[in-house]
């Protein structure tokens, strides 16, 4: 394996939407809600804190003091439901750089995750976690450096609005994009510039085609996607690797593994997100040295949650 300072791995730690739904019928899969880890460079970026963050907190208890960097593509329940579970917020010496857009209606990222935590709706508030929590506000459209690694921002098409982000660093990108409707008669600029040749793409790919048009339960105005309008975008973009993520909690795994074959038939790069999915991205040189068989591929490993 190379350096930890030279890896840029994704790693998936809550994979499902809306709400959390763990049973035997979805053991393959997962029910956590949205959490995605990059480590870039030795860097730790955290993406959305749903039921997921509360099991990568678990994880970090062997390694504090953590620094980590928190960006949220906005508040509704399902993306900041585990923030009052991360353990590692709770414990001093720890430290966290909390970032997110204002919301509509003026409230702060600060502010959205205090209040989930104030009584009635929690037992304790946000001001008793005892790491160094830092909140950011940010503007759509800008940018956010963090040494060498260059975090791009856009607007998504979601009610109350979201943030897609884009991580670069070393000439690799990953795009993070959920949360997001499409449009019906065009690709969405913000997602297309979002994926622009990106070697991982991560989308909301919530619904099939036959849901999100359905006569009798339309999922139009939802605010979420298709695995087929996931397949335009990689297509229209030169993705290199298409993650399908924010599955539908009525989608049993059974459901899920005839969506990826559905999927690669017509995108073969292309894998269905799952707890503990773990997708590295490894310079030539690198990849040359630990014989691999394509010094540009993504690789793809899946590791203990």
């Amino acid at each position: 394996m190379s350096s930890i300072q030279h890896q840029f791995t994704v790693h998936f730690w809550g994979v499902r939407g809306s709400i959390a739904c763990p049973g035997a019928e979805t053991v393959r899969y997962g029910g956590n809600t949205p959490c995605v880890e990059m480590r870039v460079g030795g860097t730790r970026l955290i993406f959305d804190g749903g039921t997921g963050l509360r099991v990568l907190g678990q994880s970090l208890l062997s390694q504090m003091p953590v620094e980590a960097y928190m960006f949220f593509t906005h508040s509704h329940w399902d993306h900041i439901q585990g923030f009052p579970f991360f353990v590692p917020a709770f414990v001093k010496g720890n430290r966290f750089h909390v970032y997110g857009a204002v919301a509509p209606n003026s409230s702060t990222i600060e502010q959205r995750l205090n209040d989930q935590m104030l009584h009635p709706n929690f037992p304790v508030p946000l001001q008793i976690m005892g790491a160094q929590l830092s909140f950011n506000d940010l503007e759509i459209g800008k940018t956010v450096e963090i040494g060498d690694i260059v975090v791009e921002t856009a607007l998504l098409n979601h009610p109350g609005e979201a943030v897609g982000y884009r991580v670069n660093w070393k000439g690799y990108a990953a795009a993070y994009i959920t949360d997001t409707e499409h449009f019906p008669d065009r690709l969405d600029e913000n997602v297309a510039w979002l994926a622009r040749n990106a070697d991982v793409m991560i989308y909301d790919a919530t619904y099939t085609d036959e849901e999100y048009y359905s006569k009798t339960t339309s999922k139009e105005g939802w605010g979420h996607s298709t695995w087929q309008e996931a397949v335009k975008v990689a297509k229209a973009a030169k993705v290199k690797k298409l993650v399908i993520f924010h599955h539908d909690p009525l989608h049993n795994d059974d459901f899920l593994d005839r969506v990826g074959e559905e999927a690669a038939q017509q995108f073969p790069n292309c894998v269905m997100a799952r707890e503990g999915l773990s997708i590295q991205l490894i310079p030539p040189s690198e990849d040359n040295h630990n014989e691999a068989s394509d010094s540009s591929s993504v690789k793809e490993a899946k590791v203990s949650a």
